[in-house]
């Protein structure tokens, strides 16, 4: 099973958000990485057949995905950034009015319905009403929609969003069991999100794959650049300003331990790191760079 995007361009009057993009996407979790504006939902809008390319061809297992009309349809899930729902709609009445545009019966419908409720530990807000919902509760409707017909592929663009910490480890779980022998893409500017689940990642900036492949493979590119070393509290403003700090880590004796990136060292006793998507998504995106007090 292959989603092919062949040499793909979409032009909105002066502006190019998608410029000749080419990609084999096959079973697994693919990551698509990069910054808001870089093209990425507007690639995964095409994908999903509401936007139409203005150049570039999409096949699916070799069948332009314009041939295949409903029945390409029919094997996608699809999350956006922003779904829409009618505001009296409860959690229930949404999954089953989903469910029936989806055309599943009602036997298989209710079955689905009730299994991703409790998955997505939403049972006991099933006759709530979404307006009502956190925005971490509304993320997690919006991905058992995405989820209810069992697609063979499954878009999710920005699906964390709103969901706390255990929420997210609880999601890439899901997501990992749900990817076997199915296309999963996922765009994200949240690394962490994809870095541990997919197989292969994509990194798009301004409108262009600019990197493809797998971690290990993607992260050689900063290698011997990123950089740990440990300093006083007072030397921290300096080294804010001198550096492009990827993170920091307030240790129990009083210091201060930075990730940094740089060709060279920049700091006494710095020592050269293992490298992560992370640290390559911020050496790309060198104006997303931010302090970062978790472990590193």
């Amino acid at each position: 099973m292959t989603l092919s995007i062949e040499n793909i361009t979409k032009q909105f009057k002066d502006k190019r958000a998608v410029d000749d993009v080419s990609l084999e996407l096959t079973p697994g979790v693919w990551g698509l990485l990069g910054a808001n504006g870089a093209g990425k939902t507007t690639l995964m809008r095409m994908l999903v057949g509401i936007m139409q390319p203005t150049s570039g061809e999409i096949r699916f297992d070799g069948v332009a995905i314009g041939q295949l009309g409903e029945a390409y349809r029919d094997r996608i899930g699809y999350l956006p950034q922003e779904f829409g729902f009618y505001p009296s709609f409860t959690v229930g009445d949404y999954l089953d009015y989903m469910a029936a545009l989806k055309g599943l019966d009602k036997a298989d419908a209710h079955r689905r319905i009730d299994a991703l409720l409790e998955r997505l530990t939403l049972a006991d807000v099933r006759k709530k009403r979404i307006a009502k919902l956190s925005g971490g509760m509304k993320r997690r409707v919006g991905i058992a929609q995405a989820l209810l017909n069992e697609p063979e592929i499954l878009i999710l663009d920005e699906p964390t969003s709103g969901l706390d910490p255990s929420e997210r480890v609880r999601f890439r779980n899901l997501l990992s069991e749900f990817a076997q022998g199915r296309i999963v893409l996922i765009s994200t500017h949240i690394v962490s999100d994809v870095e541990y689940i997919a197989a292969h990642n994509a990194i798009m900036k301004d409108g262009r794959l600019i990197g493809v492949g797998s971690t290990q493979e993607l992260v050689q590119e900063v290698r011997g650049k990123v950089w740990t070393a440990t300093i006083a509290p007072s030397q921290l403003a300096a080294a804010e300003r001198a550096l492009s700090i990827v993170n920091l880590k307030n240790e129990d004796d009083g210091s201060i331990t930075l990730r940094y990136l740089a060709d060279e060292a920049a700091l006494a006793d710095s020592r050269t790191a293992e490298p992560r998507l992370e640290d390559l998504f911020l050496w790309r995106f060198p104006h997303l760079r931010h302090d970062n007090h978790e472990g590193m």
